[in-house]
């Protein structure tokens, strides 16, 4: 993704805060259980997090009883997560960007970052994280999204047709196996800042109606900022093809990658 891009489309979340907060899945439990495992984690575990939305990722970690500061862009979607997390009085939510944002000298045991790594600056985001965590800390990033495993839903090849008629095809199809999908080891690897690198992937599924399918696709900065035109007319076709199903339901697969790394010393 361009520079350009990036910064136009990391701001379209916020447009829709509240279905945001409707219709984004939380994350595998097992997820969060690993990390806690893998980096020797604990209750009271001080944590940066980056790009918080409305408190998908949030929660579990503070459910373990993290001390989070969180990060988000978004003035709404700051605003819900601060309604959201108001029962943890561990968590304070910032609306900032990440990439000019400085604590006033505080450092973190964990700098951790769900879906959202990719919307930082390239040149910044390494160096920021590693001077932001305390001697031995850890980095842990989560990126993945929708999988295409063997015996996807048959429902996505049909819908790519649609995709394909007003161009916004997915280019190659299918997409990679989540087996395929890269993980961000090299590029952590060659930050030259961290090393003890894990990654563990996590597949899981969500069942959607067509209105909660459409809901989900509206979260997704390449639909928000679609031209509406093709946008009313690709939405028709996924409700009719949803609808048109006995189950009236189309399966989504997921994939999660963390990815947790400690600070060279």
């Amino acid at each position: 993704m361009g520079d350009d891009a990036r910064e136009t489309l990391r701001y379209t979340f916020d447009q829709i805060a509240t279905l945001y907060d409707h219709a984004r899945p939380n994350y595998p439990e097992q997820l969060f259980d690993d990390l806690f495992a893998l980096g020797s984690l604990g209750p009271r575990t001080s944590v940066l997090e980056i790009g918080c939305g409305t408190g998908q990722a949030t929660r579990p970690l503070a459910r373990r009883g993290c001390r989070l500061v969180c990060v988000e862009l978004g003035e709404k979607l700051a605003e819900i997560a601060r309604l959201n997390l108001a029962v943890f009085p561990l968590v304070k939510v910032a609306t900032a960007s990440f990439d000019t944002w400085e604590p006033p000298g505080v450092h973190f045991d964990l700098v951790f970052a769900a879906c959202a790594w990719h919307w930082l600056d390239p040149s910044v985001r390494y160096d920021k994280a590693a001077r932001l965590l305390k001697p031995g800390g850890l980095l842990a990033l989560v990126t993945g999204g929708h999988a295409f495993p063997k015996g996807f839903d048959p429902l996505f090849t049909d819908i790519q047709r649609c995709y394909d008629e007003i161009g916004e095809g997915f280019g190659t199809w299918p997409p990679p196996t989540p087996e395929e999908i890269p993980d961000e080891r090299r590029a952590i690897e060659g930050s030259g800042m961290f090393e003890d690198v894990h990654v563990r992937r996590y597949l899981w599924t969500v069942d959607y109606t067509s209105d909660s399918y459409i809901d989900l696709l509206n979260t997704y900065s390449r639909h928000i900022a679609m031209n509406k035109s093709k946008r009313d007319l690709l939405y028709a076709e996924i409700r009719q093809r949803i609808r048109a199903r006995p189950s009236g339901q189309v399966r989504k697969h997921y994939l999660s990658i963390l990815h947790m790394a400690r600070l060279r010393g």
